[in-house]
């Protein structure tokens, strides 16, 4: 007997119920190895663009049913994520279920690359939450589909640096569309979250002249942000807890949580708009219209945080930080033409940045395919 999808069922059973949990992906892997003790789960949901890609994520779910659900769920979202940012890419994910802080070693990740390679290159993974870089050093000794790896191992490094740019574009194309100018001196931002992207957003902004609301769950690490930023500590302000939704500022700036546009935050938020690196900010679709309701302009998260999958999508050519950071430029132009349609169609942002990745990938479904992308040699062998 084997536990799926929350009920006991004979080995070899397939359950309608799991084919329609699945029904819009592609391709759904259980992975299994008693030896390590790894247990994950792989979802590609759509390579019309190209071969999928997403991170691996490492979490002690509570039933098999739940890591399914959080697979399919984020795999979706990061076919509409490299949609939008423009890259060769389809949209997959993987989840290792076990607790990140416990039942990690380098057996397990030399595993779990066993099952990527077995996909013959249909899908490229790398870091999450719960998973490091260097979880995937190990994981690179069995397959050449792993992006995202430290500098010395030969990847492009740091991914924080392109998110928080495009964090910073998603802002300045907010304020041209709201004031007119990308300007940001005497603008005001609370800002949720310091961590990697929160911090060199916070100080690109105290850079261009901006005042702060900045929260963060780690008291030490506000504290730290404070003494790092002595000399701008009079447009600095700390909050604590919620009450950061209820600032009012120009722009709620979310770098930390998921699901923190819900029915209780949007009666709080006294802001004209919102522009975040955190993924998944709405609890559910229905917020985004709630925001359009109110008068607060959104940016779509898996628009707005797409820098560092540009990076690490684009090592794939070749290590070229340059081009990697004059790609993330591409984040503002379509924020503008998202805010545009929304305008014009008077739907929520949310609504047009669906509208508009499904329309790219619906545009190069004659453009784009797996078997193109087997043809070149850098997706094939790694430096």
């Amino acid at each position: 007997m084997m536990e799926l999808l929350g009920k006991s069922v004979m080995e070899g059973e397939l359950t309608s119920n799991l084919f329609e949990k699945i029904s819009n992906h592609e391709q759904v892997v259980f992975c299994n190895d008693p030896s390590t003790g790894l247990k994950a789960i792989i979802a590609i949901h759509d390579t019309t663009l190209g071969p999928a890609t997403g991170g691996c994520r490492m979490w002690p779910y509570s039933s098999v049913e739940e890591a399914l659900d959080d697979v399919l769920r984020l795999s979706k979202g990061m076919t509409y994520k490299c949609a939008a940012a423009d890259v060769d890419f389809g949209g997959g994910k993987a989840v290792i279920i076990g607790d990140p802080n416990k039942d990690k070693s380098p057996e397990l990740f030399r595993a779990f690359g066993q099952f990527v390679e077995s996909l013959n290159g249909r899908f490229y993974t790398g870091t999450d939450m719960g998973t490091t870089p260097d979880d995937f050093v190990h994981a690179a000794k069995e397959t050449n589909c792993i992006v995202g790896l430290p500098e010395e191992y030969g990847g492009s490094g740091d991914s924080s640096i392109p998110t928080a740019l495009g964090v910073i574009y998603g802002i300045k194309a907010t304020s041209q569309v709201l004031w007119g100018t990308e300007n940001l001196s005497g603008r005001s931002f609370a800002i949720q979250g310091l961590g990697k992207v929160g911090s060199k957003v916070a100080n690109q902004l105290l850079a261009e002249g901006a005042h702060l609301y900045v929260s963060d769950v780690n008291d030490q690490v506000v504290m730290d942000f404070i003494t790092r930023n002595k000399e701008h500590n009079e447009r600095i302000k700390v909050v604590s807890g919620e009450e950061i939704y209820a600032v009012k500022a120009d722009i709620f700036v979310p770098c930390a949580l998921g699901g923190i546009i819900n029915d209780k935050t949007i009666k709080l938020f006294n802001v004209r708009a919102i522009v975040g690196s955190a993924n998944n900010q709405l609890l559910e679709q229905r917020h985004g219209d709630f925001l359009h309701e109110k008068k607060i302009l959104y940016a779509p998260d898996y628009i707005v945080n797409a820098g560092g999958l540009i990076q690490v999508s684009d090592e794939l050519y070749g290590i070229n930080k340059e081009r990697v950071l004059k790609k993330t430029k591409s984040i503002y132009y379509s924020l503008l033409e998202i805010y545009t349609k929304s305008e014009k169609d008077n739907i929520s942002t949310s609504k047009a940045a669906n509208l508009f990745c499904i329309n790219r990938i619906e545009a190069r479904k004659k453009r784009n395919s797996f078997f193109a992308h087997k043809k070149r040699p850098k997706w094939q062998v790694r430096n």
